[in-house]
């Protein structure tokens, strides 16, 4: 992975949010990270293949939500709250709320 491309917060726009966040495996990542801990792409397990699971974790970044570093070959992935706290405030904790009342991406988990 060459340095990926993380969207300044005044370029991220609530629509492509909202699209992003409709994917059940992506709400179910942002879920996970949302304990603010940083990941390794190899402990994320999700019920899609490796590279699903690739392809959403790209579309997380390009759209603002996530931020990956590369330490060797290795991967990392977390979440970018305050930042998206400050753009848009209050609506990732409400989308969270409802996400784990209705059990949206509770098969996502992290493991070794």
């Amino acid at each position: 992975m060459r340095d990926p491309h993380h969207p300044e917060p005044s370029e991220v726009s609530l629509s492509r949010v909202l699209t992003v966040l409709g994917d059940p495996v992506r709400l179910g990542v942002v879920r996970l990270l949302a304990d603010g801990r940083e990941r390794g792409w190899g402990e994320l397990r999700a019920p899609v293949a490796k590279s699903t699971l690739s392809h959403h974790l790209k579309t997380l970044r390009d759209a603002g939500l996530t931020r990956t570093r590369q330490e060797g070959t290795r991967c990392y992935v977390r979440l970018r709250r305050e930042e998206f706290d400050a753009r848009f405030p209050g609506l990732l904790e409400t989308l969270l709320t409802l996400a784990a009342a209705e059990g949206v991406g509770e098969d996502v988990t992290a493991g070794e």
